[in-house]
């Protein structure tokens, strides 16, 4: 979808939704017994996971392990081959991820994907619009970029921002769309260790001031310790450990399949 620009400079909206910016909150999302096969190639094998709105969920294990294949099934971007999805009581198994979103689940990718000859600002207009009025994405948006220390960037064009403001800019465009639920793959990946500690602050103020849930694949494992309540562990499609971060830093079966490969 192409969107231009008028001559003030800023974005040419699409035409608002006509669905009501009000919706009842989901308070979980949870899938049951989840598998995914691609030919005779399991990545997951049948996994039970939740998450809360309001908690943050750390998904970890090893490359392969099927943590994105996770993610891809819980936003629509891949169908089970088995097992169930559900937002709260709603089996939404199948969904398309523009359906999903409309209730209330949404992702980031670990490849940035902005819109790069628009502004930082324009972004996350087009984040906002497809959930509410011109007026209220628009006040939105200035709630955005204070709350994650981008309003400064504003009016830079996304193609020369910073890896770090990148990553930030593409989470708040997420948040645009009012998400209960907001999936991130790898949202620490290329950033420096300030950059990781900047992130996890602002991830912890996304779950306070935004009343989300988050869900986070990370491969920094201090960041997924520092962030995180809750962490599930998977392995060749499977969950070998779910718990605390002390927990599962202690678990035996997560050092010899994860972190023991680290240390």
């Amino acid at each position: 979808m192409q969107h231009g620009t008028n001559g003030a400079g800023r974005v040419d909206l699409p035409a608002p939704s006509t669905r009501s910016t009000e919706r009842n909150r989901s308070e979980q999302l949870r899938v049951e017994q989840l598998k995914v096969q691609f030919g005779g190639l399991r990545a997951v094998g049948g996994v039970d996971l939740y998450v809360r709105r309001g908690e943050i969920l750390g998904l970890i294990g090893p490359n392969g392990a099927g943590k994105t294949t996770m993610v891809n099934a819980l936003t629509g971007f891949q169908r089970p081959t088995a097992g169930r999805v559900f937002v709260d009581d709603t089996d939404v198994t199948g969904w398309s991820p523009m359906r999903l979103a409309r209730v209330g689940v949404i992702r980031t990718f670990q490849n940035v994907r902005l819109y790069a000859r628009l502004t930082v600002r324009q972004n996350l207009e087009l984040g906002a619009i497809a959930t509410g009025s011109r007026r209220s994405a628009r006040g939105l948006v200035d709630e955005l970029l204070d709350r994650l220390t981008l309003r400064s960037h504003e009016t830079a064009f996304a193609e020369g921002l910073p890896h770090g403001i990148e990553r930030r800019v593409a989470i708040a465009r997420a948040l645009a769309g009012r998400p209960d639920f907001l999936l991130l793959d790898e949202p620490a990946a290329g950033l420096n260790e300030s950059e990781s500690a900047e992130l996890v602050t602002a991830l912890s103020a996304v779950r306070d001031d935004f009343g989300c849930g988050l869900l986070v694949i990370e491969h920094d494992m201090g960041v997924i310790m520092r962030l995180c309540e809750r962490i599930q562990v998977l392995d060749h499609g499977l969950t070998i450990c779910v718990g605390t971060p002390a927990e599962v830093r202690a678990d035996e079966g997560v050092l010899t399949a994860y972190l023991g490969a680290h240390h």
